[in-house]
């Protein structure tokens, strides 16, 4: 587990995230850090996963809409094969629905896009000292659950979905056709379909129709709730 390191050397940073501007400003905002350095950038988890071993980054940050591997199955590959290596997803989603599911894929910590750069430094230094970041609102909830403050009848629908057909539910909120999200996924568009009738079963929809209008709203109420 990485420790603190001499005034010497810097904690080596790898960026997972398919917004090329996005990097960029991360990368300006670490490498001005006496104890940090981007190391290595990737726009995919693929890329990722091919240069980890290659770099041995200290830190991962992961965003959670990635094309094909998400950011959870991404975390969760990451944590099979590099146990030591730290990890810290950054997203725009928001962390009542993702956070958990990262941090159950391993994530040392989870932190939304609308934070400030002062703030994703500062989870960056809590999850390279070994240490779990997560916001005080989250740790709220989480401790709720913990005590059955918040009771089963309390969970959110949504909760029942897998981590790739919760994808696939905000795939359908965000309009793409089945041909679409096999190619964004990298699957059949059979898969898909499967997908789409295990989320409507488990969300108890009537119809493709009402699974599809539920979709949106939810994805436009996070998305309005939850990102920036």
């Amino acid at each position: 587990m990485p420790t603190a390191k001499g005034n010497s050397a810097k904690h080596k940073i790898l960026l997972v995230d398919d917004h090329a501007v996005f990097r960029d400003g991360l990368v300006r905002i670490i490498d001005q850090e006496k104890d940090l350095s981007v190391c290595g950038e990737a726009s995919d988890g693929m890329e990722a996963l091919d240069l980890a071993p290659r770099l041995k980054p200290d830190l991962v940050i992961v965003d959670v809409s990635l094309e094909g591997m998400t950011g959870i199955d991404l975390t969760k590959s990451l944590r099979e094969h590099f146990p030591d290596i730290r990890i810290l997803v950054l997203s725009m989603h928001k962390e009542s629905i993702y956070a958990e599911r990262a941090l159950r894929a391993g994530a040392n910590g989870y932190i939304m896009k609308k934070e400030s750069g002062r703030k994703l430094l500062g989870a960056m230094r809590h999850v390279l000292a070994g240490q779990t970041y997560i916001s005080e609102d989250l740790n709220q909830l989480i401790l709720e659950k913990l005590s059955g403050a918040a009771g089963k009848a309390d969970q959110a629908p949504i909760d029942r979905l897998s981590d790739r057909e919760l994808e696939v539910f905000r795939l359908i909120g965000q309009g793409y056709g089945t041909r679409q999200m096999a190619d964004h996924l990298h699957v059949s568009m059979k898969t898909v379909e499967s997908y789409r009738e295990r989320i409507r079963a488990k969300l108890n929809f009537d119809s493709t129709f009402e699974l599809v209008q539920h979709a949106i709203h939810w994805t436009f109420g996070e998305r309005d709730s939850g990102a920036q």
